[in-house]
């Protein structure tokens, strides 16, 4: 009986162990802070000042494609890393370079916040330290953009929109925020907007045949004629007889991209309208619907004169990120 309940009290110190060491391991985290596409960038003054400093604004600071002011991919701030603690380091989006022994670029996940992603940059020389900017920059913008996504989507299910349209029409969903209501719907066309202090933010959608846009050597020339051809008939301008088309100075930017789990391809560009001084970037994703035997598009489209765009930008690509289809159609 003793040495039976010696093995208990064994068995039960250990599974006591066990339990304060998965506790030490999973230690709390708070809520990451920070604007919506900003970046703290922590880096010696020296640094910031020099060739590796004009290498991280020429990465990180870039222009964002298909606006018509300038903006910056992200906003930085810069930090030396003696003062990178305490709530600092709870900053969403975080680059860290450094000169050190070692060369390596790579981006972390939840270091000091969630959701947080820290690039890591170091170097022994200015030319590791700038090679390595290079290397990971594409790959620390992509997870910088997909965390504030995240985050917007997080955000914005808060309060969703309950209004039926893009099911009934389309068979799909969008988690879409509150403060956006439906303009119009007509048979295979769904406009969603809403109210910005100076304009509004725009959501279309709308499908396609399954074998639109089958000729890659047309592909960008086929996209155009498609969003004349849909913003003469629903997107009308201020006056009768002028209506949404593409700017015709610029080729918008197609990329690779996937909504919902299906393919896609992701157009970006400037709308202006036919007849009349007003324009605006757009965004649109034309989606491989397979199972519906169509193309769906979804596009956002803001007009704000003079007003930054970026961040509305990066609100209507999350909501239409949010894609489920929810029936197939006949």
């Amino acid at each position: 009986m003793m040495r039976k309940l010696g093995t208990l009290l064994l068995i039960a110190s250990l599974a006591c162990t066990s339990c304060k060491e998965n506790s030490e391991n999973k230690r709390y985290l708070p809520p990451s802070t920070g604007a919506v596409n900003s970046l703290m960038v922590v880096m010696d003054n020296n640094l910031w000042q020099g060739e590796v400093g004009d290498k991280v604004r020429a990465i990180f600071a870039d222009r964002v494609l298909a606006v018509p002011q300038s903006e910056a991919i992200f906003s930085l701030t810069q930090i030396p890393p003696q003062v990178f603690s305490g709530a600092v380091s709870n900053s969403r989006s975080v680059l860290y370079v450094q000169r050190d022994s070692l060369s390596i670029g790579h981006v972390k996940s939840n270091v000091y916040a969630i959701p947080q992603k820290v690039a890591v940059v170091k170097g022994r020389t200015t030319e590791e330290l700038l090679a390595n900017l290079d290397s990971v920059g594409p790959k620390a913008i992509a997870s910088f953009r997909n965390n504030e996504i995240s985050e917007a989507q997080r955000r914005f299910k808060r309060s969703l929109n309950s209004e039926t349209d893009l099911k009934d029409e389309l068979g799909i969903h969008l988690d879409i925020p509150s403060v956006y209501r439906v303009g119009k719907h007509e048979e295979n066309f769904v406009w969603i907007d809403r109210q910005i202090l100076k304009g509004n933010m725009n959501i279309i959608a709308y499908s396609m045949p399954w074998d639109s846009f089958s000729n890659d050597s047309t592909f960008v020339r086929d996209i155009v004629k498609m969003r004349d051809s849909i913003g003469k008939k629903y997107v009308p301008g201020p006056y009768d007889g002028t209506f949404m088309i593409t700017e015709r100075a610029f080729a918008p930017y197609v990329f690779p991209a996937e909504v919902g789990g299906l393919m896609a391809a992701e157009v970006r560009g400037i709308w202006e309208i036919n007849g009349y001084p007003m324009a605006g970037p757009f965004l649109s994703y034309i989606i491989s619907d397979k199972a519906n035997n169509r193309k769906l598009v979804l596009e956002g489209f803001i007009f704000a004169p003079s007003a930054n765009k970026r961040d509305d930008l990066l609100e209507l690509e999350a909501i239409m990120k949010t894609l489920k289809i929810e029936t197939t159609q006949s």
